[in-house]
């Protein structure tokens, strides 16, 4: 599903190739759009694309990855594909990201920095629950030892 959405945004898009360049750009994304950098710690990352008039993102990655972001002890998976809509301080319809909560995974939708407070994110699933985190927890950590590729 996630495939066909990518080629209907492809038009028009900047699409990058390659892991080094593929990662310089997640990150200009995520600086660009007001996001913590450490947002996205996928690796080996295939290929990136935006396309800026719709505000469309996705980002292929040779496979599936699950990262613990330890000050708040969370663990999130990342699918091959992650793509998004994104607008300044938000990622809405995202695709390809699950948290894990208790024993089960949940699949995380939006995230966006609070307009009051730009120390705090808030991440929602599909049935409008949320929670809320300190921005600081999802800084750019180039100590990937707790990413598990699956």
């Amino acid at each position: 599903m996630a495939s066909q959405v990518i080629e209907v945004n492809r038009e028009g898009a900047e699409v990058y190739h390659g892991a080094a360049l593929c990662a310089e750009k997640a990150v200009e994304l995520l600086a660009e759009t007001n996001m913590p950098l450490g947002l996205l710690p996928l690796a080996d990352i295939e290929e990136v694309g935006y396309n800026r008039t719709t505000g469309f993102v996705w980002l292929r990655q040779k496979k599936a990855l699950t990262h613990t972001f330890k000050q708040i002890g969370r663990l999130v998976s990342y699918a091959t594909e992650v793509t998004a809509l994104v607008e300044d301080r938000k990622m809405k319809r995202i695709t390809g990201v699950k948290s894990k909560e208790l024993l089960i995974w949940v699949t995380v939708c939006d995230m966006y920095i609070d307009k009051n407070d730009h120390s705090k994110i808030t991440f929602k699933t599909p049935t409008g629950l949320g929670r809320t985190f300190p921005v600081t927890a999802y800084g750019k950590d180039d100590d990937n030892k707790n990413d598990v590729a699956k």
